[in-house]
This record gives C-alpha cells, sequence and structure tokens, in this order.
C-alpha cells in the first residue's frame, strides 16, 4: 500500500523553548521516509502565553510544509488535537507532542508498519514512567484500570497520544462531535486494527509539564463521566443497597419492638445513619449533576475551539 501525504499533528502550549529542536528532529528523518511520500506539519497554539506562536511564524517563512492555527485562548490539548486533525490533508496523520518527549525516529518504524497494508493505526505505549513522581504513576496506573472496567474499552496502560493513522482511522475520530472530548477514549472505541510500539519514557527537551496533579485527576473525572455511564449504574445500585439495609433496619426494630417489647434506643446510631445517608444522597445528587453538566454544554452547541490566526488564511 502506498501513501501519498503525511501530516504531523503537533498541539503546542508554551512550548518556545522545544519547537525549533522538534522540527529539526523531524526534518532530519525525512529523507528516510519512502519515496513519494510529502511530509507537512501542522503545529496547533492552543492560546500560548509565550513566543510559541512567533516561533511557528518563523519556521512558516523559512518552510512551506509548515501551517499553524493559533486558538483565540487555551482551549486544551483535547480541542488542538481535533483542530490538527481536522486541518490535516494527509493520507496519513500523526500526533506527537511537542516536548520531545514522543521520539521523532520512532515515525519510520511506525509508517513502515502502516505502510504494509496490515494496520490502521500505529499507537506507543511507555514501558515504564520514569521521571515521573511515584504517586502520580501510582494513580495513572489505577486510572487505567478504572477505565477499562468501566468503559468496556481497552485503554492500553501507558498508551501515549504519539501515534500514526490512516485516513479512514482519522475520519472515523472526526465523525464524533461530542464537545466533551476524552481522546484515549475515542482511540480506543473506534477499534480497527492498532499496533502497539513499546518505547522507555523520555524527559521533557526543556520546561515542565504543563499537567498538575490536579489538572490530571480533573482530566480523569472528565474521562469517567463523559465516556461511561457506569457512575449512574453504580450510583442505582448504592441507592438500592442503601434502601435495602434501611428496611431490614426498620423490620429488625418493628420486630424486637411488637414481639417482645424491646424499647427502641441508639440515638447516636440513628443520627450517623441519617448523617450517612444524607451525605450518599448529596453524593449520588453530585453524580447526576454531572452528567446533567455534560449535557448541558452539549445542547447548548458552542465550538469547541475558536481559531484567531490560521497560516492558511
Amino acid at each position: 500500500m502506498s501513501f501519498c501525504l503525511l501530516s504531523l499533528v503537533v498541539p503546542c502550549y508554551n512550548e518556545e523553548s522545544c519547537l525549533r529542536a522538534l522540527y529539526a528532529s523531524i526534518c532530519q528523518i525525512l529523507p528516510s521516509l519512502p519515496e513519494g511520500l510529502e511530509v507537512e506539519f501542522r503545529f496547533v497554539d492552543d492560546g500560548s502565553t509565550d513566543g510559541t506562536l512567533s516561533v511557528l511564524k518563523e519556521l512558516r517563512s523559512g518552510d512551506h510544509r509548515v501551517h499553524y492555527q493559533s486558538f483565540s485562548r487555551n482551549f486544551g490539548k483535547e480541542s488542538a488535537l481535533l483542530c490538527g486533525m481536522e486541518a490535516a490533508r494527509g493520507d496519513l496523520v500523526a500526533v506527537m507532542d511537542a516536548d520531545m518527549q514522543d521520539p521523532p525516529s520512532m515515525l519510520l518504524e511506525m509508517v513502515s508498519h502502516v505502510w504494509s497494508g496490515e494496520w490502521e493505526c500505529v499507537a506507543t505505549r511507555r514501558m515504564d514512567r520514569r521521571g515521573e513522581p511515584v504517586i502520580r504513576s501510582f494513580f495513572a496506573r489505577m486510572f487505567y484500570g478504572l477505565m477499562g472496567w468501566l468503559t468496556r474499552v481497552n485503554l492500553e496502560p501507558g498508551a501515549r497520544d504519539f501515534r500514526l493513522m490512516t485516513r479512514k482511522y482519522v475520519n472515523a475520530l472526526l465523525s464524533m462531535r461530542e464537545y466533551n472530548r476524552f481522546s484515549k477514549g475515542l482511540f480506543g472505541w473506534v477499534g480497527f486494527k492498532v499496533k502497539w510500539l513499546p518505547y522507555e519514557n523520555k524527559e521533557r527537551l526543556s520546561g515542565e509539564s504543563k499537567w498538575s496533579f490536579t489538572g490530571l485527576c480533573k482530566y480523569a473525572l472528565e474521562g469517567v463521566i463523559g465516556f461511561s455511564t457506569s457512575p449512574l449504574y453504580l450510583s442505582f445500585v448504592l441507592g438500592f443497597l442503601a434502601c435495602l439495609f434501611a428496611a431490614i433496619i426498620c423490620i429488625k426494630t418493628l420486630v424486637k419492638t411488637l414481639f417482645f417489647g424491646e424499647a427502641v434506643q441508639g440515638y447516636t446510631t440513628i443520627l450517623a445513619c441519617l448523617t450517612f445517608f444524607s451525605g450518599l444522597q448529596f453524593l449520588l445528587i453530585g453524580v447526576l449533576g454531572l452528567y446533567v453538566s455534560k449535557i448541558y454544554m452539549e445542547v447548548k452547541g458552542r465550538p469547541i475551539y475558536l481559531v484567531q490566526e490560521s497560516s492558511d488564511e
């Protein structure tokens, strides 16, 4: 199987210090790509506050293959990924981060696998989480296990967004227009034949990760709520068990009072039970509220991102 154009989609948020090195590294491996395969760069500036956009303009002025879209504000990586894939014109589309943690040299192996015609996607996963805080690694493993159980979608542990996709695979992703996007879940949901390539974790070229621990927790919650209805079923089960427990206690109390003449005692226990079940009710209402908020954002029909400036205009 042969392809004509490879689109490289790179979301960027305050990556001024990494972009030139990334561009140079990619250019070094381009001569080794299959003959006849052209390349275009699709950088998406996600509302950066540093000189990211200036660097992109500089690269654009020296290479007509470089294209960029710049958002009006920070919409998040999920929006940047969608924008890049929508703008990409290639038969093949690769997605990679700008911080050099995704080795550009792996593109050669990824292309060779897709070129064989056997795979619709070649994805990468980390063999370890070297250089990452222990607590973050622990919660990451917990998250992948929880998501796999809740969604029944195969989420590969250590999976990165770094992947190479055919046009068929990309079109399947673009056909899903939900506002609340969780790309790792969408990648797994569309199916198709995926080849996984493991690699050792790389440290950032410079700067720090834009993901804080709080941000990652929020992203995980967004993924669970936005990609699974299991918490709603779990709420039903908890409510049913709570009602069953309360019914058993009531029957037991009535039997002891009516047939054995025992007085009802234990106000502390009653208050503790009332407090517990009140908290449980608020928790379950909160779960419902999260789903209602997602529905609210979907039906508003707002654009997922807004482009302030584009090299294609």
